[in-house]
């Protein structure tokens, strides 16, 4: 495998030089931070994340406010007490035009409140438990997200992870060129555990060559081959 030395040097050669490259980096991952993020907050990210699977981001950044009356300011506890005419109006009520009425994406809504209910009954709240899940196994945690969560596999539970200041990878396009040009063998979309798992050693292999963030791992990775785009 490629050192993650000459990545960086191709990254900083075609971003500009090492202060250039520097400044594309993301906020330094803040496991504080993280611990005191609020469980609405971490609903509201997740929600954001769903919807924005598939569609076009700016769409539901515009709608956001809509969807933040919509569904209670996220609150997990009000939500899983709603009965079920308040979520059959979100589904029928065609005067609802401040969210995007997806059937299947605002159920999913409540399923993922009681998940973030459960979790943080489990660990004090979802962002401690997030802060306390280490990198080197983004892979479990992901797995996690897809069974217990709701929508929450593939990209949209690696995006959530992004948003929410969690350190990790994203498996973009871009990401995983640079994996496969640094010579590991994996397929040109990552779907498979098996091409997951290659991943995640790989980031840990370089996490421990440079100690670096995952999150500036990814970002580095990404921009040795591709353009500056926001889902690194």
């Amino acid at each position: 495998m490629t050192s993650f030395k000459t990545i960086r040097a191709r990254a900083e050669k075609r971003k500009g030089g090492p202060k250039a490259l520097d400044r594309l980096m993301p906020d330094k991952p803040d496991l504080k931070r993280l611990a005191k993020l609020g469980d609405d907050r971490i609903l509201a990210e997740m929600t954001k994340r769903v919807f924005c699977a598939g569609f076009a981001w700016s769409v539901i950044d515009s709608k956001w406010d809509g969807f933040e009356e919509a569904f209670l300011r996220f609150q997990p506890a009000k939500l899983t007490f709603q009965p079920e005419d308040y979520w059959e109006g979100l589904l029928r009520d065609v005067r609802i035009v401040r969210i995007v009425r997806n059937g299947a994406k605002i159920m999913s809504v409540r399923d993922n409140a009681a998940f973030v209910q459960a979790i943080a009954k489990e660990h004090g709240s979802f962002g401690k438990f997030l802060a306390k899940w280490p990198s080197s196994d983004e892979i479990g945690l992901l797995d996690l997200l897809t069974k217990r969560g709701s929508r929450l596999g593939g990209n949209t539970g690696q995006m959530l992870l992004r948003f929410v200041g969690w350190d990790g990878f994203v498996t973009s396009k871009d990401v995983v060129a640079c994996l496969r040009g640094a010579g590991l063998d994996i397929g040109e979309e990552v779907k498979s555990k098996g091409d997951l798992a290659k991943v995640q050693a790989q980031f840990n292999a370089w996490a421990e060559e440079t100690g670096l963030p995952y999150t500036y791992l990814s970002r580095i990775c990404a921009l040795s081959v591709g353009e500056v785009r926001g889902e690194h």
